[in-house]
């Protein structure tokens, strides 16, 4: 029988009731499945697509079994990109909201290196990295592994994709050899079944398929190139959709879509390889929060960002494979939620398209015709955001930040949105109508006693 609430499982009363303030009352399926098992301590093998819920189904077991008292590395977890890691290590510290001074440290490319390796030499009981930067803080004798008790590899199929498996494999060979073992994938193919058969011990396999099927709807339209920018607007329009997530292959293309769409009276936000680390991650910040109505993307957000309530995916270029395409489409139909996809193709597209359809029995083709342009229809955001030169580092909380913008300042606590908190720097969507009084009187405020720089971003 499963289980189908979070109150039913075997933790702690302080723990449930973090669970419970979070708002994490019933498991997805995912959970549903793999908590039992990984909290009896076994090793798994977990598919399900992104959005699925299961950063919490593997960060769960991890904080019930952490030794708090012995400030030693407990637990590795190990994901493809900075993005994901990132996010991975913000749900941790969620989770583990009611346990105090718990230490959780990113490792990943693209940040500062020196920085980290003093991290180190402070320890920390639970590690979030790339596969290229802890392997060279291995190899430098930065990191002690000899306490691990749990290791999970998120996302395994990705990082086998990107040509990880030899340094995965280094990796594991320096860690105990009695642990747990969790691998995540949304893909079970040939190269994960290997992966799995060198790194796990008796794992239990749990599966969630075909979820996309279920939730997203899609729509492919024959056009011609030159069409696509014009018909943005009435894509959006036609499916009243408030956060849109457009898909491009290449760097330059997601550039120039943002000027032409800018040109048209749009808000757009783009995210791609070229961005600084620090600029992705208040590019993400800024769409998940609702500022933005517009993400153009490529690929790099494809997988591993928590961003929910996308309304809609429009695949401005056709993916290369159904792999992809499947990724992509899943930031849509977060957690069970409805979505829409809206794929656009030429002619020179036909075999992908076959192979897409392939993949997906129930697609259809749909006439660009049909398309109805709803002129009335605003495609903008009622969010903008305030950027405080201050962040965890500073001993800032969100508490604080929303004392001094309703007892302080007199700020109505519904034009407040979400509050991100970064080590340096936090982030606050407020209604856009208000965004002048606030930075009027909230730079003539102290939060927890100093004056921080404040300013529209």
């Amino acid at each position: 029988m499963l289980i189908e609430n979070f109150s039913n499982l075997n933790l702690s009363k302080d723990f449930l009731t973090n669970l419970d303030s979070l708002g994490y009352t019933k498991l997805t399926a995912i959970q549903q499945k793999s908590l039992p098992l990984s909290l009896n301590n076994s090793d798994l093998i977990a598919q399900a697509k992104t959005g699925s819920g299961k950063t919490v189904a593997f960060c769960i077991p991890i904080i019930n079994k952490l030794n708090i008292k012995n400030f030693r590395i407990q637990s590795l977890i190990i994901a493809p990109t900075r993005e994901l890691a990132n996010q991975i290590a913000l749900e941790i510290r969620k989770l583990s909201r009611h346990i105090h001074n718990l230490k959780v440290l990113t490792l990943c490319g693209g940040t500062p290196f020196k920085p980290q390796v003093l991290s180190l030499s402070h320890e920390a009981h639970i590690i979030v990295a790339t596969p290229g930067r802890v392997l060279k803080h291995i190899e430098q004798n930065n990191i002690d592994l000899e306490n691990i008790t749990t290791l999970v590899l998120d996302e395994a199929d990705k990082m086998l994709d990107m040509g990880f498996y030899d340094d995965i494999m280094q990796i594991i060979d320096t860690l105990p050899k009695n642990r747990q073992t969790l691998l995540f994938s949304a893909t079970f193919e040939k190269n994960i079944e290997r992966l799995a058969s060198n790194v796990l011990k008796n794992p239990t396999i749990v599966k969630i398929e075909n979820e996309e099927k279920v939730h997203i709807k899609q729509k492919f339209y024959e056009v011609k190139e030159e069409n696509k920018t014009a018909l943005i607007p009435a894509i959006i329009s036609s499916n009243k959709a408030k956060s849109i997530l457009i898909f491009c292959n290449m760097k330059i293309k997601c550039d120039q879509l943002a000027d032409d769409l800018y040109a048209l009276g749009l808000d757009v936000l783009t995210l791609h390889s070229d961005l600084e680390q620090k600029q992705r991650d208040e590019t993400i910040i800024l769409f998940s929060n609702k500022s933005y109505p517009i993400l153009i993307a490529t690929d790099v957000a494809s997988r591993g960002l928590h961003i929910d309530d996308v309304d809609l995916v429009i695949n401005y270029d056709l993916s290369s494979d159904e792999k992809v395409h499947t990724h992509r489409i899943g930031r849509t139909a977060r957690a069970g939620k409805g979505g829409m996809a809206v794929s656009l193709y030429t002619s020179n597209d036909f075999d992908r398209v076959e192979l897409i359809k392939d993949a997906f029995l129930d697609i259809e083709d749909e006439n660009i015709e049909k398309i109805e342009d709803d002129l009335s229809y605003k495609i903008d955001s009622g969010l903008r955001t305030i950027f405080i030169n201050g962040g965890k580092k500073q001993k800032l909380r969100a508490g604080d930040i929303l004392g001094a913008m309703t007892a302080g300042i007199g700020l109505q606590k519904e034009d407040i949105g979400k509050i991100d908190i970064l080590d340096f720097a936090s982030y606050v969507a407020i209604n856009k109508e208000k965004i002048s009084f606030v930075l009027e009187k909230l730079s003539k405020e102290k939060i927890k006693g100093k004056y921080y720089r404040i300013y529209e971003k």
